[in-house]
Parts: C-alpha cells; sequence; structure tokens
C-alpha cells in the first residue's frame, strides 16, 4: 500500500544519478509528484507547508529502479503471484517500474487484458506497471498478435517470453510490423530443438549429476539468427536474459554494426553458476555458508545457470555497455512446483527482492561501480523502452518523482519465507546480502519504506 503526500524533502543524503554525472551529498524535495529541486542544501524557509523531512545521512537517494523483465502471473495464475503481491515484492527491492510480461492466462494478447493489468495495478497504487503484448496470438507461435490493437492499449514492447520465437518467418514479420509502430521484439533466445528437456547447462556439472545438459549454443544460435532478422528488417531487437560468453560476443558484433539491439542479463546469471545445481557454493561473487544437496531445484532457471566463464563475460559485457540493463526476470512458482526432481520442478527465481542486494556484492567486491550499477537498472532500460520512458530514469528537476533510497552497508539474511512474492523460491536461502532498499517512492508516492519519518499507511 501506499501513502499519498504533497512534498518530501530528503537531507543530507548521498545522490547517485547517473543521468546528470552527479554522485555527492545533498538534499533532494519532491513536491507534487515531481523532482522539485535537488541542491547541495535547502532552507527551510524555502520548504512548502507540511513537507514531511527525511533524514538522508547514511543512504543513498538514486532513481527509482526500473525492471524490464518480471512475471507478476495474473491472470490466471494468482497461486504463482498476483499483480498486488509482485508490486509490493517489487517496492520492496527498490523498483518504481516493472514491465510484466504476457504469459498469463488468457495471455497478454489483446487490449482488453491489457486493460485488465493497468487497471489492477491501479487499485494496487503502487509500483508502475508498463504491459509487454504477445509476439503471437494466444503465444502458440503461429499467426501475428494484433499488435497495434496492443501498442493503442498501452503494451511497450512485444514477447512471447516463456517460449522462443522459434519460427523466424515469424520473428521477421513481427520485426517489421513492431518497427513500423516504434517498439521492439522481445525475444526468449533459445533454440528448442536443442534444448528440448534438458534442465540445466551442458558441461561438467551436468554429467556429473546425470542430467541432460542444455548447450549454450542453443541461445547462441538464436541470438544470431534475430540479429540477422533485425539487419534486414530495420527492426528494434532486444534479447532477454542473454546467458553466455558467446551471446555477448554477437551482441557486441551486432552493436558495433549499428545494428538496433539491446540486450538484459539477470543479477542470478551475473553471480551465480551451474554450481549451485550441485549444491555448492564455491568461492565467488556469492557464496552461501550452506552446503544443500545436490539437485536444487531453487537454482533451476531458464536460461540455466551457466559458468564461471559465462558469468565473468556477462561482467564485462554489462562494463562496457554490450549489456544496455539488469533485468530480474522474477518468476515466481508455488513451492509444490520446487518440491519434486529437478527434472520435474519448474524453472525461474523469485529475483524481486534479492536483486539489489545481488548485484551490490559485485561493486563491494570492486567489479562494478556503484554509478555504473545504478546506470543499468535505470538509465540502461530506457534504451528499450524510448518515448514510453520519458520522465523516468532521473533525478532531474521536473521528472517523475521515483526515488530509490538504499542502505548500501546493511547486511540482511535472505530468508524465502520472509519474501513479499507468493514465491518463496530462492537459491540465495540463508545468504547474507549486504546492501538493500530501504525506501521507495513512485510518483511522489510512498511505496515501501523502512525509514523513520517515512510512513507506509492504509
Amino acid at each position: 500500500m501506499t501513502t499519498a503526500t504533497n512534498s518530501i524533502l530528503i537531507r543530507g543524503a548521498r545522490i547517485v544519478d547517473p543521468s546528470q554525472g552527479m554522485d555527492r551529498a545533498g538534499d533532494l524535495l519532491i513536491v507534487e509528484g515531481r523532482i522539485g529541486k535537488l541542491a547541495p542544501a535547502i532552507r527551510d524557509g524555502n520548504l512548502p507547508k507540511g513537507c514531511i523531512l527525511v533524514d538522508g545521512v547514511g543512504l543513498v537517494a538514486c532513481p527509482g529502479f526500473i525492471d524490464l523483465h518480471v512475471h507478476l502471473r495474473e491472470p490466471g495464475y494468482e497461486d504463482h503471484e498476483t499483480i498486488a503481491t509482485g508490486l509490493e515484492a517489487a517496492a520492496r527491492g527498490g523498483f518504481t517500474t516493472v514491465c510484466c510480461m504476457p504469459n498469463t492466462r488468457p495471455a497478454i494478447d489483446n487490449a482488453s487484458v491489457v486493460d485488465y493489468v493497468l487497471r489492477r495495478a491501479r487499485e494496487a497504487n503502487g509500483v508502475r506497471v508498463l504491459p509487454i503484448g504477445c509476439v503471437s496470438k494466444e503465444r502458440a507461435g503461429q499467426q501475428l498478435a494484433e499488435m497495434w490493437e496492443l501498442a493503442q492499449a498501452g503494451a511497450i514492447g512485444f514477447s512471447d517470453d516463456g517460449s522462443p520465437v522459434a519460427n523466424p518467418h515469424l520473428m521477421r514479420q513481427a520485426l517489421l510490423y513492431a518497427g513500423g509502430l516504434g517498439l521492439p521484439v522481445i525475444n526468449h533466445p533459445e533454440d528448442p530443438g536443442l534444448s528440448r528437456n534438458a534442465p540445466m547447462n551442458e558441461g561438467r556439472v551436468s554429467n556429473r549429476l546425470g542430467l541432460a545438459g542444455w548447450p549454450a549454443v542453443a541461445e547462441e544460435t538464436m541470438v544470431a539468427r534475430d540479429i540477422e532478422l533485425c539487419a534486414i528488417t530495420g527492426g528494434r531487437l532486444h534479447l532477454a536474459h542473454i546467458s553466455t560468453a558467446g551471446s555477448v560476443e554477437l551482441v557486441r558484433r551486432a552493436k558495433e554494426r549499428g545494428l538496433p539491439v539491446t540486450a538484459e542479463a539477470t543479477p542470478h546469471h551475473l553471480t551465480l553458476t551451474e554450481e549451485w545445481v550441485r549444491g555448492h557454493a564455491p568461492d565467488g561473487p556469492l557464496a552461501s555458508p550452506l552446503t544443500y544437496a545436490a539437485y536444487d531445484t531453487s537454482a533451476k532457471v531458464n536460461p540455466p545457470l551457466r559458468t564461471r566463464r559465462d558469468a565473468e563475460a556477462l561482467l564485462a559485457g554489462l562494463r562496457d555497455g554490450v549489456i544496455d540493463a539488469v533485468a530480474t526476470d522474477h518468476a515466481p512458482h508455488p513451492v509444490t512446483t520446487k518440491l519434486v526432481t529437478f527434472d520435474e520442478a519448474a524453472s525461474g527465481i523469485s529475483g524481486l527482492e534479492t536483486a539489489f542486494g545481488a548485484l551490490m556484492t559485485l561493486v563491494h567486491r570492486g567489479d562494478l561501480p556503484l554509478s555504473m550499477l545504478v546506470e543499468r537498472m535505470t538509465q540502461g532500460p530506457l534504451h528499450l523502452l524510448g518515448e514510453r520512458g520519458n520522465g523516468l530514469g532521473s533525478l532531474r528537476e521536473g521528472s517523475a518523482a521515483d526515488v530509490t533510497l538504499v542502505r548500501l552497508d546493511e547486511e540482511w539474511l535472505v530468508r524465502g519465507a520472509d519474501f513479499a512474492s507468493k514465491g518463496k523460491h530462492t537459491p540465495l536461502e540463508g545468504v547474507t546480502l549486504k546492501g538493500r532498499a530501504a525506501a521507495t517512492i513512485v510518483g511522489g508516492r510512498v511505496a515501501y519504506s523502512a525509514v523513520g519519518g517515512l510512513v507506509v499507511r492504509e
């Protein structure tokens, strides 16, 4: 739930705003849902009547995080997640805007479902939701969805995520049509003929566990195909959750060619490896004090966790801008879908509430500057959103007052049972993370707060 206020002054915070190249202490004033003023010091005599004062010492204030890839499950899978619980999880994670994928029931392949999602999001009265429409009717991969109708209703792009657009002719038509609308096609890069019935990465660990392996080439062949279709159509292509070193290199070359290609990587692919399936947490960006049994289904995800080399390539791509954004691919499931054999378990990680803390591991290790991490979670997503992202991702005066306050050094123990999300499954169960969202303000409204002076009320 949120509370409306006319004005909020955050005093003495460290303000990190990549859109302005800013990293300094200062005061931030929010007035009527907009950034009113940002200055080294704002005098009390200049404040609006009834302004809420917040002590920002020890906090970092940055633009609200934007997540390009979440599964809110509603309509149709409310036992997995509802829009309300998903948005509460997003707010706790510091996200002020989320883009929801269309693999619902019914799928988001017509204007009425877009309208339903937007209405339910307004009723939740919290985090901003930008729906993604289907590429194909019912996500069946046979006929194009009504893209113009979806765009008019508010869809910000098109995807059959959860399933790849396997038919190259359909993908070509989608890029052409979406390009005429100025919107991207977001593909899940997977060749199902190469990945079929494979629950984890192909390699040493899959061999040891006796599980079918999902080769890196299953992703890379689809990435290569889509890039060439992008080249001949001129349509905008966004590659979801790339996970291999080869995919990073293919995107790098596409950008060198000047193609309209963007890409995202997830926190789990940046910080975890296939070893987590084996029940071990070796030295690396994230390590667990706990030892689990092998075949840990909480680490089953699509695409699968890859090798250390792949994770390092993703990090390098994130640093040099080949990867535009970090996106959680938040994929909640009921616990019963994980308490089965590894082959039978559902794929997905509940990631909204742990994303920032996991990524801060890279900052604390010196692998990624804080300002760059914030950029990839605020400005980077705007490369996909285009005009739909106007006024977001910045603390410039006049911008939407989407502000995330974080504590960089707060240590906290991950417990899935404490998640706001209905998806309680996480491979980070029992891991201590360092860095956490302290408050989330969306359009001047407090969507989440663990800060004195900012109280979320009914």
